[in-house]
C-alpha cells in the first residue's frame, strides 16, 4: 500500500471527529490549525519529535506510562502502576502498600520490584520494507519466520548500543511497521507513595466508576551510572538527569479546558471484524469474567487479609478485579448496544464499495472472506486455551516450562531463538525468577491449579491434550482425591520455590531437565512436545493471519478515506498522543455528571472500612478546610479527579495530562464505566477519562505526607 494513502486518509478527515483517536505522534503536525482551535498553545510540530519537549519527558514503565518532573529524574505515575513496588518492599511488619511510604531522602528510596524499567522512545523508524522485503510469495509459517528475522535483525542492529532496547511493532495489522528505540533506564526507585487509603481510595468498589475520589499517583526515581548510562541496581549510582521534565500545574484546569494526554495504551480493536466481535462478547469475555472471578475467591479464600500469603497476592488480586469489572461492563453494554448490527452494516457496505469497482473487487474482494476462515479456526480451542493460559496464575508449572524451554533454546545461535529466550532476555527472564519470591505461595497456586485442572477435564474429549491426561491421570474425568494428592506432592517436593535453584536452572541443559526428579520440571519434560506442537500450528495460523489482515486493513483506510472517515491505527504500546476537552457526561436518562470531584466527596462517601477508610489527618483537614493555596473559587474546595474526553485506554494509566502549555494538569488513571467497551467502539457521549487533578496531588503531598522535599525538587507553576 502506498504510504499517502494512510497520511492523506489522517490530513482530511479527523476533523469530524475531533476527540477519537489515539494518533501517532508523527501525525500530529498535519492536524495543527484543530489542535490551536482547541486550545494548543505549543507547537504541534514539537509534539512529533521524539528527542524534544515535552515528549521527550513522556516515558514508559513496560505496562503503564509515566513523566518526568524533575532535572534529578524523578518520575510521577499511577499509585496502582508502582502497587507491585509498594508490595515487593511490603511485610507484615512494615506494610508501606498499606501505609504509604516517602523517602527523605535519596538513601532511603527503595529498589523497585525486580523488572521495573523507565523507557525513555528516542527514536521510531518506519522500517515497513525492511520488514516486508522479499515476503510476497511467503505464506503461513514461512511468513511468520520471515517477519520474525527480519524483526529479529533489526532490533540486533538497534541494541549495538548499549543501554537501549529496541523492538519492532506492526500497525494497522501489519500494514506498516516502525521500529522503536528506546533507552532502558534499569535501576528504578520507590520514593513516594501515599497510603492505600488515598492511592486505592473506593477500591474495587469505585474502580471505572465515577465519581470518583482517588489519589492514584506515586513516585519513583531513575538511576544511572556515574557515566550517565544505564545500570543494574548500585548504591554508588546517581539519579538521571532526563533532557526535559514536565512543570506541574498548581493552577490546573476547569470546565471545557484543552488538555491532552501523552502516553502507551495498551490495546483497542476498532477494526475487528463483525465475526471477531460476536465471539468476544459472547464467548470469551463471559467465560474470562467466571475464570477470573473464581481464581479472586480461590486467593482470598486461601490467603487470609493481613496474612503473608494476601500481601503476596494483592498485586494479582487487583489485576484479576480491575479486569473482571472490565469484562462486566463489555458484556452490559454490548448486550445494550447495536454495536454488531453496526459493525455487519459496515462490512456490508465495504463489501458494496469494493464490489463497485472492479480493480478494489480483484484487490480486496476475497479478503474478508479468507480473514472470517482464519478467525474460527483460531476460535476452535478457545475453551481449553482459556483454562491452561490461566495456569499462570499457579507459577510453578509455567515457571518450570519456561526454565525447560530456555534449555531447548539455549542449543540453538542466539539469533535462532525464540522471542523471548535470546541473550537480550534473559535480565528479564532473571527478574520474572526473581519476582517469584514475593508473588508466590505454594498454597494458593494449588488451589488454582486443582480448579483450572478440574475444569479442563470436564472438557470435550476431541479438547483434550494426551500428554497432559497422562500426567494428571484425566482421560476419563478427574478423581478428585487423587489430583489433590498429586498435586500435594507437586507443590510440597519441587525445589523450584527455592529463589538460589530457580535461577540455578537457567544453566542446566536438556539432559539434566529429563534425568530431574524435581515433579515440577517432570511436568514441564512430559508437556513440552504437544506445547511445541501446539506453538508451530500457532505459528502457521498467525502467518496466514499476517498475511490477510493488513490486506483487510489497506481496505478499511481506502473505504474510509473515501467517507471522510478518521484513519488511526489501534493502540498496540507504542507512543501516542489524544486530546481533548474537561466535560461531564450524562451516562443515563435524567442524571448529568459534572466534571469535578472535591475534597468534600471524600468525607460524604467515607465509612472508616476499607476501601472507603481516608487517613484520620485528611478527614479533619477536610473538615477544617485546610486548603491551603489549592483552594479553587469556584468549587469552594480542593479538586480531586476530573473527566475528560481523551480517548485512552489500558497502558494510558500514569500518563501525563497537560494543559495547551505542555504543563503537568493530572495523571490518567482510568476511564467510567459506560466508556470500557470504548476498545471496540468509541462513543463520543459516553467515552470520558478519569484523571487525578495534579491540585490534589499536590494538597496530600503538601498538607497529609509532608513531602516538602519533592515538592521543592519539582518546578510547581501557580
Amino acid at each position: 500500500m502506498n504510504k499517502w494513502l494512510i497520511a492523506a486518509a489522517v490530513a482530511t478527515s479527523f476533523a469530524a471527529h475531533a476527540d477519537e483517536g489515539m494518533w501517532q505522534p508523527y501525525q500530529l503536525p498535519a492536524m495543527a490549525d484543530v489542535l490551536k482551535a482547541k486550545g494548543l498553545e505549543i507547537d504541534a510540530k514539537s509534539i512529533s519529535k521524539l528527542t524534544e519537549f515535552p515528549m521527550n519527558a513522556v516515558i514508559s514503565l513496560g505496562g503503564c506510562t509515566a513523566s518526568f518532573v524533575s532535572p534529578k529524574g524523578l518520575v510521577v505515575t499511577n499509585h496502582h502502576c508502582a502497587y507491585g513496588s509498594a508490595q515487593y518492599n511490603s511485610t507484615p511488619e512494615n506494610n508501606i502498600l498499606r501505609d504509604g511510604f516517602l523517602a527523605k531522602s535519596f538513601k532511603q528510596e527503595l529498589p523497585a520490584a525486580p523488572g521495573s524499567r523507565v523507557y525513555v522512545t528516542e527514536s521510531v523508524t518506519n522500517v515497513t520494507d525492511k520488514v516486508k522485503k522479499d515476503t510476497d510469495k511467503l505464506s503461513g509459517d514461512a511468513f511468520y519466520k520471515a517477519i520474525e528475522a527480519a524483526d529479529k535483525k533489526l532490533v540486533a542492529d538497534c541494541e549495538q548500543d548499549d543501554g537501549y532496547r529496541c523492538q519492532v511493532y506492526s500497525f494497522h495489522g501489519g500494514l506498516e511497521y516502525y521500529l522503536v528505540k528506546q533507552l532502558e533506564i534499569r535501576d528504578v526507585r520507590l520514593v513516594y507513595n501515599p497510603a492505600l487509603s488515598v492511592g486505592k481510595y473506593g477500591g474495587d468498589v469505585d474502580n471505572w466508576m465515577w465519581p470518583r475520589h482517588t489519589g492514584d499517583f506515586s513516585f519513583y526515581r531513575a538511576y544511572v551510572n556515574k557515566n550517565g548510562k544505564p545500570a543494574d541496581y548500585a548504591t554508588d549510582n546517581v539519579p538521571y538527569e532526563p533532557k526535559s521534565f514536565l512543570k506541574v500545574s498548581a493552577k490546573g484546569v476547569s470546565d471545557g479546558d484543552f488538555v491532552m494526554v501523552a502516553g502507551y495504551p495498551g490495546r483497542t480493536n476498532r477494526y475487528r471484524t463483525a465475526d471477531e466481535v460476536e465471539n468476544q462478547f459472547e464467548n470469551y469475555y463471559p467465560a474470562a469474567k467466571e475464570l477470573r472471578e473464581k481464581v479472586i475467591s480461590l486467593i482470598k479464600t486461601v490467603a487470609p487479609a493481613g496474612s503473608d500469603a494476601r500481601i503476596k497476592y494483592e498485586s494479582t488480586l487487583a489485576g484479576l478485579a480491575n479486569y473482571a469489572k472490565n469484562f462486566t461492563s463489555m458484556i452490559e453494554f454490548y448486550g445494550k448496544s447495536t454495536m454488531l448490527q453496526e459493525r455487519r452494516a459496515t462490512e456490508a457496505a465495504l463489501t458494496q464499495w469494493i464490489n463497485a469497482d472492479s480493480a478494489r473487487q480483484q484487490q480486496y474482494g476475497k479478503v474478508l472472506a479468507e480473514l472470517d476462515s482464519l478467525v474460527k479456526k483460531g476460535e476452535q480451542h478457545q475453551a481449553r486455551d482459556l483454562l491452561l493460559g490461566y495456569l499462570y496464575y499457579a507459577t510453578m508449572p509455567a515457571t518450570a516450562e519456561n526454565l525447560y524451554r530456555l534449555a531447548h533454546e539455549k542449543q540453538l545461535p542466539d539469533m535462532q531463538r525464540e522471542p523471548g529466550f535470546q541473550e537480550r532476555d534473559m535480565t528479564r527472564f532473571v527478574n520474572g525468577l526473581e519476582r517469584i519470591d514475593r508473588r508466590y505461595a505454594p498454597a494458593v497456586a494449588k488451589a488454582i491449579a486443582f480448579e483450572l485442572l478440574s475444569r479442563y477435564a470436564q472438557l470435550p474429549a476431541s479438547e483434550h491434550l494426551a500428554a497432559l491426561d497422562n500426567f494428571f491421570g484425566l482421560k476419563n474425568g478427574v478423581d478428585a482425591t487423587k489430583l489433590e494428592q498429586q498435586l500435594d506432592k507437586m507443590f510440597s517436593e519441587t525445589k523450584l520455590g527455592d529463589h538460589a535453584v530457580r535461577l540455578a536452572w537457567m544453566d542446566k541443559s536438556v539432559a539434566d531437565f529429563n534425568t530431574s526428579n524435581d515433579p515440577m520440571i517432570q511436568f514441564a519434560v512430559a508437556m513440552y512436545d504437544t506445547r511445541e506442537q501446539l506453538r508451530n500450528e500457532q505459528k502457521q495460523l498467525t502467518g496466514d493471519l499476517m498475511k490477510v489482515r493488513p490486506q483487510y486493513m489497506e481496505a478499511i483506510i481506502a473505504y474510509n478515506r473515501a467517507q471522510g472517515k478518521p484513519v488511526y491505527a489501534d493502540a498496540n504500546s507504542s507512543l501516542r498522543v489524544t486530546y481533548g476537552n474537561v466535560k461531564g457526561y450524562s451516562p443515563k436518562d435524567g442524571m448529568f455528571a459534572v466534571p469535578f470531584t472535591t475534597l468534600e466527596g471524600i468525607t460524604q462517601k467515607d465509612t472508616g472500612v476499607e476501601p472507603f477508610d481516608a487517613p484520620k489527618a485528611e478527614l479533619k483537614l477536610i473538615k477544617d478546610k485546610q486548603y491551603g493555596d489549592l483552594y479553587v473559587k469556584s468549587l469552594d474546595s480542593v479538586p480531586v479527579n476530573f473527566l475528560s474526553t481523551v480517548d485512552t485506554t489500558g497502558g494510558n494509566s500514569g500518563s501525563p495530562t497537560m494543559n495547551g502549555r505542555a504543563e503537568l494538569v493530572g495523571l490518567l488513571f482510568d476511564g467510567v464505566y459506560e466508556s470500557i467497551i470504548g476498545d471496540w467502539n468509541y462513543d463520543d457521549n459516553s467515552n470520558r477519562s478519569i484523571h487525578l487533578d495534579s491540585r490534589y496531588m499536590l494538597w496530600v503531598m503538601k498538607y497529609v505526607d509532608h513531602a516538602d522535599n519533592l515538592l521543592d525538587e519539582m518546578v510547581i507553576v501557580k
